[in-house]
């Protein structure tokens, strides 16, 4: 059985990040778990953490993550503490995407992580930038600008994000707020190319499109969608990098829009963060509201996986199919988060459109 899931694991590593990969990777630990091979399927579960968290499968790492960690705290001996711990970042900083995990059972995750840094003797720059990104994802803005201020304070070290992603994530919270001018300014050693990572300057480019727009930069906003969407645009792990650009093109070009929701609705209609879904379908109606003022029936393709899209749709009826989409999962997020923060951004954008 050991030769059967070895010889799955090099057919994984032989296969790009995606579907295919994780398809053998979960066949693997299925084999391994029924075989009693406790070690073994903590091995491939911690390449099952990696391949989904940057591959647009989410909730597989979340899975198979909660899955390690109790196995770890039975074994402590028996694994590597530091790349839990480095895991155990990226857990945090999609747990929000899941209206159905409670703020209790997100703010506990955050405290385990903390104990487990200091038990380790790691600071606590992470836990601070992480409730930083978590209050963002929550809409609690106020709450992330007492964090952003936090966490620079701390010191960085071995367990501390890259420079380019924390920079990038401070970009994110000012273009959240509608700081404009702050968030030209803090992306700026990003826009040089100074800082920069495997996932920067890709999701710092979208973030800074509407704030160059309407600070009149519109050729430099319009180089800046080019540049940042063919960074991402082959790659599922971006769907909210993508939204952003929807909504960038539903003020400065609907006409390009379109050819971007038409490329990327298939991977929206079957993604596991609910979050980013809901970023999806609310700026893709923000579009195609811009577009449909005359009355016309105008047609844009729909996936084939849609049953409801096999007939022709107009404008108008995609819009009243999605819309009421993204406004229940902001209903459901912002039930989760305490407040209104979802539901007033989608509400923002459609009547802007």
């Amino acid at each position: 059985m050991e030769d059967t899931i070895y010889d799955l694991m090099e057919q994984a590593q032989d296969l790009p990040g995606g579907a295919a990969k994780l398809a053998l990777l979960e066949e693997a630990v299925r084999l391994a778990d029924t075989s009693g091979l406790k070690e073994l399927a903590y091995e491939i579960r911690g390449e099952i953490v990696d391949c989904a968290i940057f591959n647009g499968y989410p909730l597989k790492s979340l899975i198979a993550f909660s899955w390690q960690l109790g196995q770890f705290d039975q074994n402590p001996e028996e694994y590597d503490a530091d790349e839990l711990l480095w895991n155990y970042k990226w857990i945090l900083g999609k747990v929000c995407s899941f209206s159905n995990i409670s703020k209790t059972q997100i703010e506990d995750l955050a405290e385990d992580m903390r104990r487990r840094y200091a038990e380790y003797g790691y600071n606590e720059r992470p836990y601070y930038y992480y409730k930083f990104r978590i209050a963002m994802d929550m809409g609690e803005l106020d709450e992330a600008r007492r964090y952003l201020d936090t966490f620079r304070l701390v010191e960085r070290d071995s367990m501390s994000d890259c420079e380019a992603c924390e920079q990038s994530q401070m970009v994110r919270f000012y273009y959240l707020t509608g700081e404009d001018e702050q968030a030209l300014a803090v992306a700026k050693p990003i826009l040089s190319g100074r800082m920069k990572c495997a996932e920067v300057p890709h999701v710092t480019l979208s973030q800074v499109l509407l704030p160059l727009y309407r600070q009149g930069e519109v050729d430099q906003a319009k180089d800046n969608h080019r540049k940042g969407y063919r960074l991402i645009r082959d790659d599922r792990d971006f769907l909210k990098t993508i939204a952003e650009h929807i909504e960038y093109l539903a003020i400065a070009d609907p006409i390009q829009g379109i050819e971007v929701v038409e490329r990327h609705l298939h991977m929206a209609l079957d993604y596991e963060s609910g979050l980013e879904q809901m970023y999806f379908y609310a700026t893709m109606v923000s579009l195609l509201q811009k577009l449909d003022t005359s009355g016309e029936k105008r047609l844009i393709r729909l996936p084939a996986s849609l049953e409801w899209g096999k007939e022709d749709r107009t404008l108008t009826e995609i819009i009243a199919y999605f819309r009421p989409l993204a406004e229940s999962a902001a209903v459901d997020f912002d039930r989760r988060n305490g407040n209104t923060f979802y539901s007033d951004w989608i509400g923002k954008i459609v009547q802007t459109a």
